[in-house]
């Protein structure tokens, strides 16, 4: 399941700007969350994500860099407040496998850290 539209429509402003740096732009960021979310529900190593996600190591380091700066806290903070079944429980099926501590998140508690970026 990737996130729908009105989904997206929630968090897209919670992702860091994505205007030109140097070493280029980063890949779409909507592309890297669903790539993600294959990665830990699917339990799929980060080399073998299909390639139609792009590069397994773009999204594993937004993935690890996202977490220090708190915006998987953000992201997750307001996916956790939406009332729609669906996107609760794509919610749980994916903060359940990601290696940064969701729970404490969600409990209010601030959490900085990814756990070994492998999986």
């Amino acid at each position: 399941m990737s996130l729908t539209y009105a989904h997206w429509a929630r968090i897209e402003r919670l992702l860091p700007d994505r205007t030109l740096k140097r070493g280029g732009r980063w890949r779409d960021h909507r592309q890297v969350i669903d790539a993600i979310a294959f990665k830990y529900r699917t339990g799929t190593p980060w080399m073998d994500l299909p390639e139609h996600f792009g590069s397994w190591k773009g999204a594993h380091n937004r993935l690890r860099k996202w977490a220090a700066d708190g915006t998987w806290e953000k992201v997750f903070t307001a996916l956790r407040a939406h009332p729609d079944p669906r996107l609760q429980q794509y919610t749980r099926s994916v903060a359940a496998r990601l290696p940064i501590q969701i729970e404490a998140i969600s409990a209010g508690r601030r959490v900085v850290r990814a756990e070994g970026a492998g999986g």
